[in-house]
């Protein structure tokens, strides 16, 4: 297997974790030198504050910002650079369309409909609108292969408004069929949000293709800065958004007793911006379109799929969810009795960093009968010999447990 890029181009794997093995990407990736040095550059040659200065560095700055919404848009296929708004991460995404869109389109007695395999980030935020304004809601099941069950999507979808669903799955690697789903749930004229944190930077992602009405993904999951998140938001549904936060920047003008707003996504960005971070997603974006992202792609298929293969030979291993051409990035799974917070600090110890927990998502692993799953992710940094190092260790521990 080629490595699809140096680690020598990520500081991290050279200063004092030089050796480690990090299979921890869906819970952040690590950074390349580019967008470490875009985001000092940031500070260093354009930093001011955007849209308010007449000044000649405020308007860099400003046209900067703009310029990398533009590139966000091409990046996804949205065919509209409005749709893009900016955004603390996934989960701020989550709850912007659940406070600016859902409050005000649905009401009392309307369904939302959520998978199983969803992240906390994707189902608090509906129970606390769905006491807030009486809605219901109900849960898409997952087939014991960790998929959804397609079978009964239509009487499942029977009241249904709104459909808030993950393109994969966190814990289970599952890549769930998107466009098809929303191709079939638009029949029934239901809203629909895509959580597209594991997926925007590892695969293609065309919104103009997958036609949500809303997508959210997180900068730092794609080898971009912390702090930064992006929300796609359908131009048809434009004029039904309102207000998320108030304040400086949204505002068109303001007097005592009245204040106008301005238009989308501008609407929607309260206060000042993080400005240094989406400089950097913009060399973020540079970066993984020089590797490609059909090559990036490949890689995490090829790694997913070598350590599916070299897992599923260790004894008492259960690994959770599809086999691995229907999974991608990842995989999670359990060792008999050694509790998964137990296996990761042994792998800890030789210098192997994996994830350990219900990875938020709690109702999943209650699904599963399994209290926490150990799992590894996988970056563009990673290796064969990563995988090998993990699977030795896997079964160096299994030896001394007995």
């Amino acid at each position: 297997m080629k490595n699809l890029v140096s680690k020598n181009n990520f500081p991290i794997f050279s200063g004092r974790y030089k050796k480690m093995v990090y299979l921890d990407s869906a819970a952040t990736s690590q950074k390349p030198q580019v967008v470490i040095k875009a985001e000092t550059d940031w500070y260093t040659k354009y930093n001011a504050n955007i849209h308010r200065g007449a000044y000649k560095l405020a308007e860099e700055a400003t046209e900067l910002f703009e310029t990398t919404r533009q590139r966000v848009a091409s990046f996804i296929g949205a065919k509209n650079y409005k749709s893009i708004v900016f955004t603390k991460g996934t989960t701020e995404g989550i709850n912007l369309v659940v406070s600016a869109f859902a409050r005000h389109n649905l009401k009392s007695g309307d369904t939302i409909l959520l998978t199983e395999m969803e992240h906390h980030a994707n189902i608090v935020p509906w129970q606390l609108l769905a006491q807030e304004i009486g809605l219901k809601i109900k849960y898409w099941p997952v087939t014991i292969t960790g998929e959804l069950d397609m079978a009964n999507l239509d009487e499942l979808l029977t009241g249904v408004k709104f459909l808030s669903l993950v393109h994969i799955s966190n814990v289970l690697g599952t890549v769930n069929p998107v466009e098809k789903i929303i191709t079939q749930v638009k029949k029934k004229n239901v809203f629909v949000l895509v959580d597209a944190a594991q997926s925007v930077g590892h695969l293609p992602v065309n919104v103009s293709k997958i036609k949500p009405d809303f997508l959210v993904f997180s900068s730092h999951k794609m080898l971009g800065p912390t702090g930064l998140g992006v929300l796609y938001v359908n131009p048809e549904l434009f004029a039904d958004m309102r207000p998320y936060q108030a304040g400086g920047e949204m505002i068109a003008e303001v007097g005592f007793e009245f204040t106008t707003f301005k238009k989308m996504p501008w609407l929607l960005e309260a206060g000042t911006q993080p400005l240094a971070q989406v400089y950097a997603l913009g060399a973020t974006i540079d970066y993984i379109n020089t590797l490609g992202l059909k090559n990036i792609y490949l890689h995490s298929k090829s790694l997913t799929a070598y350590a599916y293969e070299e897992l599923s030979k260790i004894n008492g291993l259960k690994i959770y969810g599809p086999n691995a051409n229907k999974r991608l990035g990842l995989i999670s799974f359990s060792i008999g009795k050694l509790h998964a917070h137990d296996l990761a600090t042994l792998l800890d110890r030789q210098n192997i960093f994996i994830r350990a927990g219900h990875h938020c998502a709690m109702p999943l692993h209650t699904k599963l009968k399994v209290a926490a799953t150990a799992r590894i992710s996988f970056g563009v940094y990673n290796t064969k010999a990563d995988i090998d190092s993990v699977v030795s260790a896997l079964k160096s521990i299994l030896k001394t447990w007995n």
